[in-house]
Formats: structure tokens, sequence, C-alpha cells
């Protein structure tokens, strides 16, 4: 059996990472050596934790999947012979601890504390027991392969102090009681033509007050991503013949003619946070499912789950800051007043104004960060949501979906809100542009040497 030696050359440190008992070392570094198999399993826990704490926000959730994915990354990048640690990379992080000098660490061990521990600080009003045994069985898996339990209890250390470093900075980004002050009811919207309205009755919220209306204010993970361009909105108006109305009449005309099919994409990306991961949620499933296709190694998988956090984080913020800015009316009280007054959309309104898409700003950063890893051409299919139950109230199943490439199910992701009736084409088609900004900036921080 071949050892798991790998070789930090810049420090000439010599570490080991999941050695059986009768391995002999042997100088030929290889990161392949390590799979993803342990950074998908906690994946699975992130978002099994997600959908168990309710109320499940989109925008808490992204904050909490960034900070769970740099804590995988940096975990594990000493390890790895290509890898750069993000530490005075990302906005304001501070020095993170690094592994001492010549001494011997197991990875797998290094990325199982720190994951416990940090999903556990980020929800700790989720019941902790189906973690702490995943914590527990992947120990003992690695416990069994060597006898130096001095390595074995070091890597749990310093998983578990790049977990507390990280927690300790996550306090200060402005997002951190998200999770219990979600409506805001003091909070002033304008009124007028071309603004925003508390939802409809049978909308997701019956709360009559707007989401997370200072989540735009948050510090963004990258700084690029502080200064990206807000995108401009087409001027209000009610002229049938202005670029405004057709925008509106459009996404009468779908919703008045949806098919079967049509039906089931709205469904398949609505990820409903009651019922579902949130669209965060859904980005960093697929990351997950681009891992599984292509059996990388542990720590490309690290880097997968990093720059899909850091993308859907920043691209939450961004959108948030441009929402309200604008406070822009979602479709069904334009539609209701001024083209047909028995309109009914497919899919009810959630608590927040419309300009731009959150689903499709999201989306887009996640496809052009996986991109940058797993190429233009890559084909998947999407199983997130198979596990729900058919919605029997419209008659639709949640099937798989497959895409010839990342972008083209973020472009999916975001047409669907228009078969929802909650965007408008503007919505999404500078959401997406958005979005690939934010994600190219993720891209751009060094991740390799």
């Amino acid at each position: 059996m071949k050892t798991k030696l790998l070789l930090i050359a810049a420090g000439s440190v010599i570490i080991f990472s999941g050695c059986s008992k009768n391995d002999v070392a042997i100088n030929k570094p290889n990161d392949a050596l390590l799979t993803s198999k342990v950074a998908i399993q906690w994946a699975d826990m992130t978002l099994r934790t997600v959908i168990l704490s309710q109320p499940n926000t989109p925008t808490y959730t992204s904050r909490c999947l960034a900070y769970i994915g740099l804590t995988m990354f940096e975990s594990v990048v000493n390890g790895s012979l290509v890898h750069h640690s993000l530490s005075g990379q990302v906005n304001q992080m501070p020095a993170l601890p690094v592994p001492e000098t010549s001494k011997q660490y197991n990875w797998v061990v290094a990325l199982n504390a720190g994951q416990a521990d940090i999903i556990k600080k980020f929800y700790p009003y989720t019941t902790s027991h189906e973690i702490d045994s995943l914590e527990t069985l992947i120990l003992d898996q690695e416990v069994k392969k060597t006898n130096d339990q001095q390595m074995i209890s070091r890597s749990i250390e310093f998983g578990k102090r790049i977990a507390d470093a990280i927690f300790i900075w996550s306090q200060t980004d402005g997002g951190k009681d998200g999770q219990q002050h979600i409506f805001d009811s003091n909070y002033q919207y304008p009124t007028g033509p071309g603004y925003w309205i508390t939802p409809p009755p049978g909308s997701q919220s019956s709360v009559p007050y707007p989401m997370h209306t200072y989540w735009g204010q948050n510090r963004n993970f990258v700084t690029a991503n502080a200064t990206v361009p807000i995108p401009t909105i087409i001027p209000y108006s009610t002229n049938p013949s202005s670029d405004y109305y057709k925008e509106f009449l459009e996404v009468y005309t779908i919703n008045k003619n949806l098919t079967q099919e049509e039906k089931e994409i709205a469904l398949w990306w609505s990820d409903d946070p009651k019922q579902s991961y949130g669209p965060p949620g859904h980005s960093y499933n697929i990351a997950s499912i681009s891992l599984r296709k292509t059996n990388s190694d542990l720590f490309t998988a690290a880097e997968a789950y990093a720059r899909t956090g850091l993308a859907v984080a920043d691209a939450f913020i961004d959108c948030w800051r441009c929402k309200f800015i604008y406070q822009s009316q979602r479709p069904f009280p334009y539609i209701h007043t001024f083209i047909d007054t028995s309109y009914i959309q497919f899919w009810p309104e959630p608590p927040f104004p419309a300009f731009a898409s959150g689903h499709s700003t999201q989306s887009a950063a996640m496809a052009t960060v996986l991109t940058a890893i797993f190429g233009d051409n890559f084909s998947l299919t999407d199983n997130t949501n198979v596990f729900r139950e058919k919605d029997l109230v419209r008659n639709i199943a949640f099937k798989p979906r497959t895409f010839s490439s990342f972008w083209q199910s973020a472009e999916e992701c975001g047409y669907s809100r228009l078969q929802g009736g909650i965007h408008t084409r503007q919505d999404n088609v500078q959401g997406l542009a958005m979005g690939k900004i934010i994600g190219q900036n993720v891209n751009a921080l060094s991740w390799r040497k």
C-alpha cells in the first residue's frame, strides 16, 4: 500500500496523512492520494444542518457556507503541494494558525475536527448528535491507520484552532445575528409608483416586513466585490410601448402559457427555504455533484467548497445592496394593476424587493467559480431537490435536471424566476452579469502556487 506522504517544499516540512501501521514512507508527494470523500460527507452534513435549522434564510445560509467552506480549505491547505492559504487575501481575515514545523499531520483528521466545530458554532440551536456521530466515525477510521496518537491529537487541535480563528473573525462582519433578526418591522421603505410592496396573501412569508434590509452593508469576503458596480434599472413607466411595461408583459405572457416542463423548472429552482437547502445550499450541492463525478482529491474538494461559499456569500451581499438601493417592485402588483386584474402568478413572492435577482446573482457566481475548477464544458445532472415530496397543489414532481455546463444551469436558474412569475427579465440578466463579476473576483485570489 502506498503511503500518503505530502512534502511542503517551501518550509522543508514532511507531513504524513492517513499512513497505515505498516507503511514505509516514500518521497513521492501526491495530493491525489487523499480523496474528496470526507469533504463531501461534511458538505452533506452541512446541508442537512441547514435544512433542519429553521428559519433558513438564503442570506444567512450563504454567510455560513462561506465560513464553513473557508474553514475546510484552511484546515487542509498546508498539506497541499499546489494550494495557497487565503490568509492575507480575504477581506480583513486575520493571520491563521499554521502547522508546527517538522511535525506530522493527518489532514483528514484536521478537516474532520474543523468542520464539526465550525458547523456547531454557526448552528448552535441544531441537535448536534449527528454531527458528533460523523466526526467520531471518520476519526475512528483514521485512528486505525496509525500508531501515532500524538499526530492524531495534533491534527484535531489544528482543525479546531482554524475553526476558532475563523469564527471569531466572522463575528465582526455585520451578519452574525442574522438568524435572530430576519424581518425589520421598523424599516421605512419608500412608497409610490414602481416601489416594492409587501407580498400578497399566500406568499412564502406572512410577515409584512422586508427581510434582512441591511444585509448589503455586511463585509464582503473579497475586497473587490465591495465595489462591484450597481447595475442600471429600466425607468418606471406605465406606457404600453415602454421597455418597463414590456418587461412585465413578458412575465404575464409566460405565466399564462406555462408548459409542464416550465412548471417543473420553476419548481426545481424555487429552493423554498422551508423545505430545501435554499439557493446557496443548492449551489454548494452542485459543487458536491461535480466532485463526485470527477473523483477529485481532498484539496481540490476543499477549494471547490471554499470558492463556492465565498462566491454565494458575496453574491447575496452585493445583490441585497442593489435590492435596497432600488427597492423595485415585483411583477404581481404591476401586472394586476396595469395588465390583468385576474392575474395569478405561478409561484409566491418572497419578502424583499426584486432587482436584481438573488437566484441569478448567486447561481452565476457559483457557475463562474466552479467553471474555473472543472472547465467550461462540464456536464452534470443536478439531483439537489430529488428528496423533496411531490408538490400536490401544482401536481409537480421534483425531477433531476441535466446541463452541459455550469453556466447553462445558472441561466436556467435565472429564467426560472420569470416562469415563477416573481422576476422580470432585467432582474435576471443583470443578476447573472453581476454574479459573473463576483465569481471572477473570487477566482482572482491566489488559490494555487
